[in-house]
């Protein structure tokens, strides 16, 4: 209805610290659900945890929008490959393997 053309492609946020995920959702003026902070509630200091609650919860919005008619996801990793990775597990992707020559 705006006139864009372009794509647009949602960001999905792997940000495990949940203080972090606050502050820069309030710098865009944003909200964080209270669902999702009772889900990071005590996990200050269980990185584990913290970063399988990440990937579950993007995954699941992944899914979501997936439902909706989304096919592109753009995810910003903070440089936390691992935690990428964990999420495309979860969304059933792996990566290809290379085959010695």
């Amino acid at each position: 209805a705006g006139g864009v053309t372009l794509p647009i492609v949602p960001g999905i946020m792997l940000q495990p610290n949940f203080t972090g995920l606050k502050r820069i959702s309030a710098l865009c003026g944003a909200s964080v659900p209270h669902w999702l902070e009772r889900l990071y509630e005590g996990l200050e200091e269980d990185d584990e945890t913290r970063d399988l609650v990440t990937a579950t919860v993007a995954a699941e919005l992944c899914h979501k929008l997936h439902e909706r008619g989304v096919r592109d996801f753009h995810f910003y990793t903070l440089n936390r490959a691992s935690l990428a990775l964990s999420t495309c597990r979860l969304l059933g992707l792996k990566p290809k393997t290379a085959k010695a020559a």
